[in-house]
């Protein structure tokens, strides 16, 4: 992406309202309490329940989501709860259930830290499928990939970085998060972290942190002959170096955040 083009995060109100999402609100309500979870529910259980909610299973998640709150002992503000109570009362579940998940003021900052390029510098196979795959899921406006990387304590090993998704989209978040998931699993991601972000959708710390430190895989309007910077393959780097061209656009301003989310 070159330095000024228009990101996801500076689409005008008109276009972004000119679209229209069909998302059930309870789906949407599910999708986005989901999305607040990120980097506080385990990625193994978050990427199964996402999975559960592309596929409408509302009857598991309705007691599936708030048990694992409760068992993970992650607390929720208080817009959290609200997000959860619309999802967990539509799909039929109990809202007991709801209110026995633990209180937090504010949701906590990440336990991780993000980089642009992970262990090895350039793009790999899954980079290139969601650049191929993505925009033609859904109404996709831009996608990018960060790298995670979990703080280590003084007794542990360095965690190796892992792959961050982040797609910004104005419609069928869900169905989305879904279809990307199960690309990255075939391509031998076990734990899938597939961050859909439309308009009105919370966006914590966990995603200001990545976004900023993201790569641009794919945005809307861009050349369909633009190369993969750093391919494994070489092909992109007529000197064979693998070494990346900068394509980071940082992402950094809250007003930017706060207008698409």
């Amino acid at each position: 992406m070159t330095r000024g083009a228009r990101g996801p995060l500076e689409e005008s109100e008109h276009e972004v309202e000119s679209r229209t999402d069909e998302t059930r609100p309870a789906d949407r309500a599910g999708h986005d309490i989901l999305l607040a979870m990120a980097g506080r529910l385990p990625d193994r259980l978050l990427w199964r329940v996402r999975d559960w909610l592309a596929g409408g299973a509302e009857v598991a998640l309705r007691t599936a989501l708030p048990r694992a709150l409760l068992r993970h002992r992650v607390g929720v503000t208080e817009v959290e709860r609200e997000m959860l109570r619309t999802a967990v009362l539509a799909w039929g579940g109990s809202g007991r259930l709801v209110d026995a998940v633990p209180h937090a003021d504010v949701a906590p900052e990440p336990t991780a830290t993000f980089a642009a390029q992970g262990d090895v510098p350039g793009w790999d196979g899954p980079d290139l499928v969601l650049r191929a795959l993505v925009p033609a899921s859904a109404d996709v406006i831009e996608v990018r990939r960060a790298w995670r990387t979990e703080r280590a304590s003084r007794r542990s090993a360095p965690m190796p970085a892992t792959r961050v998704v982040l797609i910004g989209a104005t419609r069928d978040l869900p169905a989305l998060t879904g279809a990307v998931q199960r690309a990255l699993r075939a391509q031998g991601e076990v734990e899938p972290r597939v961050e859909a972000i439309g308009p009105g959708s919370p966006v914590t710390a966990y995603h200001r942190e990545a976004l900023a430190a993201s790569e641009v895989l794919w945005h809307a309007g861009a050349p369909a002959s633009v190369s993969a910077p750093g391919a494994r393959d070489g092909s992109a780097d007529p000197e064979g170096s693998g070494r990346p061209e900068s394509r980071r656009d940082a992402i950094t301003a809250t007003g930017e955040l706060v207008r698409h989310g």
